[in-house]
């Protein structure tokens, strides 16, 4: 073979392999970068009859790939079934949200367990594209004044129901994550032997933590060890922040910050995030305060509202 003829040949193998380059360029890029996944709560779930199209668009523009719904009575299932194959067609996963609470309490176990058969009875009566991917629970017993004097007990409490709960949506076969606040590692499970929050990671699908805070680092330091507990059990934690005015503070939320601002804010979530397997994103509270922050609609503050 003359030489005209190997640099051809040579050439032809060189064009190849760009080729073959460019092919894996697109999982390449995908391999060595970590997705931004942001998760919102929406509490007001009658918005979702005349708003669908906007609230799927606002999400898709945010880089929202799940939505934690409240389940309310007065909706019926033909909206949520409306919405829901909406969202499924913009890759957006919808989670059923509900809670109160008082359902840590053993009496109130069978409130949460009625939940969950009416989300399995929704999907078994739903096409593929309109049902529930899981359930959030959001249980707040720290709330109550029973807290202050039985905390033990109603961690105890609180534990069975749990207990019950994930059993009965796995059975359902739902995903589960529960809402919990980021301090759950600084008390003992009522089983011995490990942090509350340990537990509760072991137990559910995936967290929402309620690291509330306008600073990304501090939101991060907030759930360090959650993110660590939930790396060595292969569960899934959010990064909660908060949009809504809260009473408690300025520092909790990103109400009076700018745009500008929180975004960079939680950059530095999802930067610091990244070495923890666990890391599923950003929850961010709520889709209402959200959505009037990035359109300039003025909410008033809690003290200016009407009792």
């Amino acid at each position: 073979m003359n030489k005209w003829g190997e640099l051809t040949v040579k050439a032809k193998w060189a064009i190849l392999a760009l080729l073959f380059c460019l092919l894996l360029l697109p999982w390449l890029l995908k391999w060595f970068s970590h997705e931004e996944h942001k998760a919102t709560w929406l509490w007001d779930a009658s918005i979702i009859a005349e708003q669908t199209p906007e609230i799927i668009s606002f999400s898709k523009a945010q880089g929202v790939d799940t939505i934690f719904l409240q389940i309310q009575d007065e909706v019926p299932d033909a909206t949520y079934r409306k919405f829901i194959a909406a969202a499924r067609q913009a890759e957006i996963e919808v989670h059923a949200l509900n809670g109160h609470a008082d359902w840590a309490y053993t009496e109130k176990r069978e409130e949460g367990l009625a939940f969950i058969e009416k989300v399995r009875a929704y999907n078994a009566a739903s096409a593929k594209n309109e049902r529930f991917e899981g359930i959030q629970l959001d249980v707040e017993p720290y709330q109550l004044k029973r807290w202050e004097s039985e905390q033990n007990s109603v961690i105890a409490e609180w534990s069975d129901n749990m207990k019950a709960w994930t059993q009965a949506g796995k059975d359902a076969g739902l995903y589960m994550s529960a809402a919990i606040p980021f301090w759950l590692d600084a008390r003992e499970s009522a089983e011995g032997g490990g942090t509350f929050s340990r537990w509760v990671i072991d137990h559910f699908d995936a967290v929402a933590i309620m690291a509330y805070r306008d600073r990304g680092q501090q939101m991060y330091d907030l759930s360090k060890e959650e993110l660590d507990e939930a790396d060595e059990l292969g569960k899934k934690v959010w990064v909660g922040a908060e949009l809504a005015d809260t009473h408690e503070g300025d520092h909790l939320t990103f109400f009076s910050k700018s745009i500008t601002n929180m975004d960079e804010e939680m950059k530095k979530v999802f930067d610091l995030g990244a070495s923890h397997s666990s890391f599923a994103g950003v929850a961010v509270h709520h889709y209402e305060a959200w959505y009037a922050k990035e359109n300039g609609i003025p909410l008033a503050r809690k003290s200016e509202e009407k009792k």
